[in-house]
């Protein structure tokens, strides 16, 4: 099978926090920067929890007001911080390129080719994307009416509010090799008390087996790492298109090293066919 990128990988916001210290777990920056690669794009959560940590850091207390403002203005200052870091890292052969999206560009065909136009350049010219979700500009009344009316023409709706999601779509758009889901979790338990319960492997003879076993499995999956994530459960969900074109799926803690689980070293989920 005929694969247009090697990787596309996602990172969660609470897996770039050193949560005991409020303060950014600058090993995992460093981690990611060394292994990242031209043919690679990364997916990265992470502004608005940062740039909560920045502001209070240099105001001494937190924003109060509309929840949708702090949000956008948290996600604002810490975009910024959030790519400093990333570039700090990388090294310094390979370029670097921001791409800011939003639903309204998986949502629309021409746009949806402008952006798998960008993301086949940068391989070919030496550049890894970071790729987020555009907070800062996100109004969830308006995106709510926006959806629904796309909706009601019947139209399949990519929301991309959650960046599992946003790295599934970009996996699917690009036709990736490999899809790599880090969070703070070792994987997918089949009892989420019960570290002993980890599935390490999701396999079958084709998509559809490995779909079947992914049911089942979400039957155990509750919580999320923090308020308004969808926890393992949409991980799931998202990740069965990828897996129905190919691809390779792994979902792991950030701790792991993205070259041990594509040798399978790495401790973590995997779903593939046979």
């Amino acid at each position: 099978m005929k694969f247009d990128y090697d990787l596309v990988g996602k990172i969660g916001s609470m897996a770039l926090i050193r949560r005991a210290d409020n303060d950014i777990d600058y090993n995992i920056f460093s981690r990611l920067g060394s292994e990242l690669r031209p043919g690679m794009i990364w997916v990265s959560s992470g502004a608005t929890e940062i740039g909560r940590l920045d502001y209070i850091r240099r105001n001494g207390k937190e924003l109060t007001g509309d929840i949708e403002e702090i949000k956008a203005d948290y996600a604002a200052q810490g975009q910024t911080i959030l790519m400093m870091e990333y570039r700090r890292y990388i090294p310094d052969r390979f370029s670097v390129r921001q791409l800011m999206v939003e639903h309204t560009h998986f949502n629309d065909e021409e746009k949806r080719k402008h952006i798998r136009s960008f993301l086949l350049r940068a391989a070919k010219q030496n550049a890894i994307p970071i790729v987020n979700y555009n907070d800062p500009v996100s109004i969830e009344e308006v995106r709510k009416m926006e959806l629904a009316n796309l909706r009601k023409q019947g139209e399949t709706v990519v929301e991309c509010i959650d960046n599992d999601e946003t790295a599934s779509v970009i996996c699917s758009l690009v036709h990736a090799r490999y899809l790599v889901i880090f969070t703070s979790a070792d994987g997918i338990y089949r009892d989420p008390a019960d570290p002993n319960t980890l599935v390490p492997v999701v396999e079958g003879k084709d998509a559809d087996e490995v779909i079947q076993q992914i049911e089942i499995l979400t039957d155990s999956c509750v919580g999320s790492s923090r308020a308004g994530s969808n926890g393992a459960r949409a991980k799931l969900d998202f990740i069965k298109q990828p897996i129905r074109e190919g691809t390779t799926v792994y979902i792991a803690s950030a701790q792991q090293r993205i070259a041990d689980l594509l040798n399978g070293t790495g401790k973590c989920t995997v779903f593939r066919t046979r």
